[in-house]
């Protein structure tokens, strides 16, 4: 595993304001935030996978080569998800994670398409999740939503039942707010999946595609322009294009930046490269993000420390960028007004203590 500074890399005092500042996040995946802990329980509960259970060697199966050696791996993973009570477990444990991080609110990206082909039922998928994100809410305060996104290496099969389950009255669960699309953008056209968005966006789902993170700025306006994208997962290379900077600039389309995602699936070779100061610098919201969190050796806390190193933020900046999560966020305004007044009251009282 590359190593990327983060939060050795300022303060103590600047660690423990970010460590208890409240959080959202818009950009995390399901199965790639199970614990090493959780990742050998399932293991154990389903010997005959490829992931091992003990902990260096699981360390060393999360060292990745590459973005598709990346995507192998994240897909052995998957292949432990296959009860719904698996679906419960990790969902519920997810939440308790990021409850310890002051994470208030969360859009989780779940890949249904890859455990109803392997079997479980999906009533049983959306019950499973469900009980998960009202026990996480009620115990934790962590309020968790969905985006069923579509597993692009899949082709469209993926993306016809990825559609239905998430615009089917019977099935759609009542935390379902967005639709989006990931995996590999290689060899993966963004145009193909039009018809599904549509479907999705006609049934009241908000468009939050992968684009750009490891093909060019292309990528980004197929997104925007064939699958009417409101945020960009990654969108990595926009910073290739200056006309694509001013544009999200000027429709406000956030970007959902993950830096050390970035350093470890090599779309991005440094963190001294990483274009997340040229989006500010255009003036593109960007909103900070852990991807796949355990796979990646960080954490949303660790990843402020990032985004606080490359763009020099103080306490007050490093609210604002938090804020911008809760604007961006699916959720209802009481629930933003709520969480934005908490960062104040946080914020405040911490420089006053200081």
């Amino acid at each position: 595993m590359i190593h990327v500074p983060g939060e050795e890399s300022v303060s103590q005092s600047l660690q423990t304001f970010i460590a208890g500042l409240p959080k959202a996040e818009l950009h995390v995946h399901h199965v790639g935030s199970a614990s090493p802990r959780i990742v050998s329980t399932l293991a154990a509960r389903h010997p005959d996978s490829a992931v091992p259970t003990d902990p260096e060697a699981l360390a060393d199966f999360f060292t990745f080569r590459d973005f598709a050696h990346f995507i192998k791996v994240y897909l052995s993973v998957v292949d432990l998800i296959r009860t719904p009570e698996d679906v419960r477990l990790l969902t519920f444990e997810v939440a308790r994670d990021m409850a310890r991080q002051n994470v208030r609110y969360a859009e989780l990206t779940l890949t249904p398409f890859s455990s109803t082909r392997r079997g479980i039922d999906a009533r049983g998928f959306m019950d499973a999740i469900e009980d998960a994100r009202k026990a996480a809410e009620s115990e934790f305060g962590t309020v968790l939503r969905w985006c069923f996104d579509i597993p692009g290496e899949a082709g469209l099969e993926s993306a016809e039942e990825t559609a239905r389950l998430a615009t089917d009255d019977a099935l759609r669960p009542e935390g379902l707010v967005s639709f989006g699309l990931g995996g590999p953008e290689i060899g993966v056209p963004r145009p193909q999946f039009k018809p599904y968005f549509d479907r999705a966006i006609a049934a009241g789902l908000h468009s939050v595609p992968h684009a750009g993170e490891t093909t060019g700025p292309g990528t980004v306006w197929d997104a925007l322009t064939y699958l009417g994208a409101e945020r960009i997962g990654h969108g990595t290379s926009s910073a290739q294009d200056p006309k694509l900077l001013a544009h999200l600039a000027e429709r406000g389309i956030p970007l959902e930046v993950c830096p050390t995602s970035n350093i470890a699936t090599r779309a991005v070779a440094t963190l001294d490269e990483h274009p997340l100061r040229r989006f500010v610098d255009a003036g593109v919201t960007v909103t900070i993000n852990s991807d796949d969190p355990p796979m990646f050796s960080t954490d949303l806390n660790n990843e402020y420390a990032v985004a606080a190193r490359l763009l020099d933020l103080d306490e007050r900046g490093l609210a604002e960028l938090a804020k911008n999560a809760v604007r961006a966020s699916f959720l209802d305004e009481p629930g933003k007004t709520r969480i934005a007044a908490e960062i104040d009251t946080y914020t405040d009282n911490w420089l006053a203590d200081a």
